[in-house]
């Protein structure tokens, strides 16, 4: 299956030496990079590794392109790699597999580049016909929206349902919920410890995953959420040891946070910093929180506090538009973020800065549009100037178009990476 960042890398590969592709478990790391290498090195397999263990050097010797998989359960691979390219800054030799370097691991700066791997995001599971071009819209040339598309609220509950993991698409019902559990439950029992770091209450972990699961899409913050995971226990563990799982959580990429925009230019002042909350995929989140499509299309959110005044499904389909905004933004070199006033007056979900300038971005969970929907977009349109290149609110409606004003309409589902037919 062709990813968005196949793109990157035939642009990118033939001309870096190294390339390190960083992302969770199971977003389909090890597969993309098999089809542009000769030769493979599997450091999960034990026999494997322990050669490199006695000469990590010699993976120099093996025919280019070379994947090393799973680089990060021997890090002195790492900088047998960059000792490498020291040598030889021939493009395309290295593709390596695996988590964020660890802090004790020499820095690749010039050497080895990093690529961000997320799950599939909605236009690479081919579920409907994208018609509107996501690096048209970044690039400034205001163009044309048209498309309708027949995918309608259920199915976006569904694909937020499912996940974006590619090894558990085929999957439903009962085998599908029970993978989505294993993955989480093996944070704590496996992936944590694998890191170096086992959690000594390992309930308490996963009640503050949960707590933030619940906070999906918000900017709540460390403390609420620890208030959250630990409601009714006195002896609360330190603000150490939360921010620890954020941490090490982050470092795994399971957590994937928006982080606040600040401008390049000094357009606007007194801007909120905090985050926004994100796990690296929102099927996570409903499961961290056991809920179901039919809990979600009920507004069943009773026995969950949610640190502000949304929905649940709302702040799940917003991390949906998340994961494709974030994933196309990365294709054409822009950057994501989201934008909040220090009093709240104005919000934006989504900030992509480009070259270009600013593409931004609402999200609504309905299928109209009005004045007060666009208000925020309006605003920072009108603060930015030329540096503005366009805005768009992401609904779950069915037509793409412009308004009267020139704010875009866009249907999740239409919303694709370029080249989208019936795009400008």
């Amino acid at each position: 299956m062709r990813r968005v960042i196949d793109t990157e890398l035939d642009e990118l590969f033939p001309q870096l030496p190294a390339i390190v592709l960083d992302g969770p478990k199971g977003v389909g790391k090890t597969a993309t990079a098999e089809q542009r290498c000769t030769s493979i090195r599997r450091l999960d397999i034990a026999g494997q590794r322990a050669v490199l263990e006695a000469d990590p050097s010699l993976v120099g010797q093996d025919p280019k392109p070379v994947l090393i998989d799973e680089w990060q359960r021997l890090p002195a691979v790492w900088d047998a790699v960059r000792r490498l390219v020291d040598q030889d800054q021939t493009g395309g030799q290295y593709l390596l597999t695996g988590s964020a370097p660890l802090a004790s691991t020499h820095s690749g700066a010039a050497r080895i580049v990093d690529l961000r791997m997320r799950p599939l995001c909605l236009g690479e599971r081919h579920v409907a016909q994208p018609t509107v071009s996501f690096s048209a819209l970044a690039a400034g040339t205001a163009p044309t929206l048209t498309g309708t598309t027949t995918f309608a609220l259920t199915d976006y509950v569904d694909e937020i349902t499912a996940g974006g993991f590619p090894g558990l698409r085929h999957l439903n019902g009962r085998a599908l919920t029970a993978q989505l559990d294993s993955y989480v439950e093996r944070l704590a029992s496996h992936d944590l410890p694998d890191a170096g770091f086992s959690p000594r209450r390992p309930g308490t972990l996963m009640a503050w995953l949960r707590a933030y699961a619940a906070a999906t899409a918000t900017t709540a913050t460390w403390e609420t959420l620890r208030d959250a995971a630990t409601a009714g226990i006195g002896n609360k563990p330190a603000k150490s040891t939360t921010s620890a799982y954020g941490e090490l959580l982050g470092e795994l990429r399971i957590l994937d946070p928006l982080e606040a925009w600040i401008p390049s230019r000094n357009h606007l002042g007194r801007l909120a910093s905090a985050g926004k909350h994100h796990l690296c995929d929102p099927a996570l989140a409903v499961r961290l929180l056991g809920r179901t499509k039919r809990h979600l299309l009920n507004a069943d959110d009773a026995k969950i506090v949610l640190p502000n005044d949304g929905t649940l499904l709302g702040n799940l389909f917003e991390s949906l538009a998340a994961l494709s905004v974030r994933t196309y933004a990365q294709a054409i070199g822009g950057a994501t973020y989201h934008l909040r006033t220090e009093a709240g007056r104005h919000e934006v979900d989504f900030i992509v800065e480009t070259d270009n300038g600013v593409l931004a971005i609402e999200v609504k969970l309905s299928g109209t549009v009005d004045d007060s929907d666009v208000r925020h977009l309006v605003w920072l349109r009108e603060q930015l100037g030329d540096d503005f290149v366009d805005g768009i609110v992401v609904t779950t409606g069915t037509d793409a178009y412009r308004r009267r004003d020139g704010i875009g309409v866009v249907p999740l589902a239409l919303l694709g990476e370029s080249h989208c037919n019936g795009a400008a």
